[in-house]
């Protein structure tokens, strides 16, 4: 299996800039696991597919304003550092540019002496351990100095942070917002738990897969940057309930769904869990926790369109990535969604 079978050519202005005003007036593209029949509808039509006894599984993790511009104290170069996730203490594990001004021992400050950085590690691909030193209490310098890590093929600027959370978001730690989630508001939520469907939430903080594309031809060959998730005795039992009683679990993202199948590839049942994953889903992959799937629509040869396309198979997904181009819909991060659900019964 190669990576460049995972390839598609989009037009780029269909890269959605900025967010649309209204979260849930995104369109809609729904498909079934194994046809090639779609609907296209609106992100607010999404209760309409859904049925009683659905539980929908969210991920609760809030994005760090993680994108930091400093400069080296010895030489005054400018290094942008994007945090990735903190080790231990106020050591964090960063991806440095340039990384090869970054060395052991150098210094990086941040908004004229607030903040400050000491190299204690040097990694591969750019990735740099930082120890940070600073009065008062991190997470508030870093609401007050950093930026919301963006990806980099969106060059507008974000006028307001929170279009980059979920509206459910609370547990602090990602770099990158779990994008599916961006569509719902608390009114639709609402709306959705009036017509018996439960909403479940999990927490995987995004982090260094999300940025890095894979870079061997050979899928099998790419290795996944571990992510710390947790999943809480509640949903636990939520979510075994639904299995034991074969009511649908449906998804919210690729960041739910590797929860969701590495605690039930490593316990074969739902159970209350926390700890690191590198689960990579590709093509061949046996789904074992989740039937339905809400996912944005995902860039070329990327990990989360062959997670897609293990899901629903790639034949399917590609028919429908081509009939969204077709049809103009907005693609990645702040774009349009997809819904994908079971074989009607």
């Amino acid at each position: 299996m190669k990576t460049s079978d995972f390839d598609y050519v989009l037009p780029p202005e269909l890269i959605a800039q900025t967010p649309l005003s209204d979260r849930q007036g995104s369109r809609l593209l729904v498909c079934r696991r194994d046809s090639f029949e779609l609907v296209h509808d609106h992100f607010y039509n999404i209760v309409e597919y859904l049925e009683k006894g659905d539980v929908l599984v969210v991920n609760d993790t809030r994005v760090l304003p993680a994108r930091l511009a400093g400069i080296k104290r010895d030489t005054a170069a400018a290094i942008e550092i994007l945090l990735l996730r903190q080790l231990e203490g106020d050591v964090w594990e960063t991806l440095a540019k340039p990384a090869k001004r970054v060395r052991e021992q150098s210094v990086i400050v941040f908004g004229d002496g607030l903040l400050e950085a000491t190299c204690v590690g040097v990694g591969e691909e750019g990735i740099r351990l930082l120890r940070f030193a600073y009065d008062g209490v991190f997470l508030e310098l870093l609401d007050r100095l950093g930026e919301m890590p963006l990806p980099p093929y969106i060059h507008e600027q974000l006028a307001d942070r929170d279009r980059y959370q979920t509206v459910y978001s609370k547990v602090v730690g990602s770099a990158a917002a779990p994008t599916a989630g961006l569509h719902f508001t608390p009114e639709l939520l609402d709306r959705i738990r009036a017509h018996g469907v439960t909403v479940a939430s999990l927490t995987l903080h995004v982090g260094l897969g999300t940025f890095r594309p894979v870079a061997v031809e050979d899928v099998t060959t790419h290795r996944m940057h571990s992510e710390f998730y947790a999943l809480s005795a509640e949903t636990a039992a939520t979510l075994e309930d639904a299995r034991r009683e074969g009511r649908r679990i449906i998804a919210v993202g690729t960041t739910s769904t590797r929860t969701l199948e590495t605690v039930m590839a490593k316990y074969g049942r739902f159970v209350p869990a926390s700890g690191w994953t590198d689960i990579f889903i590709y093509p061949g992959f046996r789904f074992r926790a989740i039937d339905g799937l809400i996912t944005n629509f995902h860039l070329p040869k990327s990990t989360l369109v062959m997670l897609v396309s293990a899901f629903a198979s790639k034949e399917i997904v590609f028919s429908a990535y081509a009939a969204a181009i077709a049809e103009k819909y907005r693609f990645f991060s702040f774009g349009d969604a997809m819904l994908i659900l079971p074989s009607k019964h």
